[in-house]
């Protein structure tokens, strides 16, 4: 999960109404069923304890959500008497949930969220450059596009067998070389501000391989190559979606696999620890598990990847949060030797997916029958602790 979309979440104190509820219309009686589960979301924030505002803003925000194009769930977070986050969900929560409570309850989202291949940034390569597009939702968006430098070769002219053949070709080869280098450098500076979350390349093996190759790493991990063209036309729309499916279902499963061999490579061997300067356990490597060691990374911003795994018991149990995404303890008095006055009481998701958000992190749910984190909770570090 990409938690850019929680960053409206960082910058207010709370306390916090945080909602979960079926938003969908499908059935003939959906006004009236709908207008009940308001009601009943409404009514379940006063049973937590919400002020009147946190109530009347998730009430308001209900009344004037749109009758057509609902998605078939809701996740909405308030405070002081503003919905500061409403999230599309791709599941129907199976009841009203609503909860008051110092930090935004967000650790149900991962298992809620859409999982269909995000806004993609698609780089059309041949030899002579690439056509880029901005594709979401099967509609595309171009983005220009970036030529290599010209030669002029010999056009059609059968090639001579003699020895400037060698010259020839080695002219055409620099020439397509420098091509998928400057190719290359256009995606680096266009993929910052193309809010894409996901690089394709299509065209032919050799030019796109070419591409690829001369990615830096970090733009390389979010690259996935697809056989064919674009979906710029509506012949192909339908073809290209489907690979693109398969390419953004591939690339995730990957992801994942290599994420969770990451993580137990980095948590050393069956006992290790250290401990940091507070006496607190951490990681020997670049991982951790279990609750004190992920927090004392969270602490440090070390977060590069949060897991949290299906049916684990560690993301819900409770820990200890202060106003800033980086305090965090197991204990009370951890929070109060960071100076917190007023430490309160959070379950450890909803608090690391907090820092894990401030700190430009991911998060990763682990399925229940992968070989994820014991407990539920680790995390891939940044740097070794």
């Amino acid at each position: 999960m990409d938690l850019a979309v929680l960053t409206p979440l960082l910058d207010r104190p709370g306390p916090w109404a945080s909602v979960y509820l079926d938003t969908s219309r499908a059935t003939e009686d959906a006004a009236r069923r709908r207008a009940l589960l308001d009601r009943a979301a409404v009514q379940r924030l006063a049973d937590a304890g919400a002020d009147d505002s946190a109530r009347a803003a998730v009430r308001d925000h209900l009344a004037a959500a749109p009758a057509a194009g609902s998605p078939p769930g809701r996740a909405l977070f308030a405070a002081d008497g503003e919905v500061a986050l409403d999230v599309p969900l791709a599941v129907s929560p199976p009841d009203v949930a609503a909860t008051w409570a110092p930090l935004p309850h967000t650790g149900p989202l991962l298992g809620l969220l859409d999982e269909a291949v995000p806004a993609c940034l698609v780089a059309a390569v041949d030899r002579t450059g690439a056509d880029l597009e901005r594709y979401e939702l099967g509609r595309g968006e171009p983005m220009g596009t970036v030529e290599g430098p010209r030669w002029q070769g010999r056009g059609h002219r059968a090639p001579p067998a003699d020895r400037y053949e060698w010259h020839y070709r080695h002219r055409v080869e620099d020439t397509w070389e420098r091509t998928a280098g400057i190719v290359a450098e256009h995606l680096v500076r266009t993929w910052p501000r193309s809010g894409a979350q996901l690089l394709v390349l299509t065209g032919g093996t050799r030019e796109r391989r070419a591409v690829h190759d001369r990615l830096p790493p970090r733009l390389r991990a979010a690259t996935v190559e697809s056989d064919g063209g674009t979906g710029a036309t509506g012949a192909s729309r339908e073809a290209f979606d489907r690979r693109l499916g398969e390419a953004w279902a591939g690339y995730r499963a990957r992801h994942l696999a290599e994420l969770l061999d990451a993580f137990h490579t980095g948590v050393g061997r069956p006992g290790e620890h250290r401990t940091d300067a507070a006496g607190t356990q951490t990681a020997p490597g670049q991982a951790a598990q279990g609750i004190p060691a992920v927090l004392s990374a969270a602490r440090q911003h070390q977060l590069a990847a949060l897991l949290l795994q299906t049916g684990g018991h560690d993301p819900g149990r409770p820990v200890w949060t202060g106003p800033e995404p980086e305090h965090l303890g197991v204990h009370r008095a951890d929070l109060r030797d960071m100076g917190v006055r007023h430490p309160a009481q959070a379950p450890a998701a909803d608090a690391l997916l907090r820092s894990a958000t401030a700190c430009g992190a991911e998060a990763v749910l682990v399925p229940e029958l992968a070989d994820g984190p014991p407990g539920g909770l680790g995390a891939v570090l940044r740097w070794p602790a």
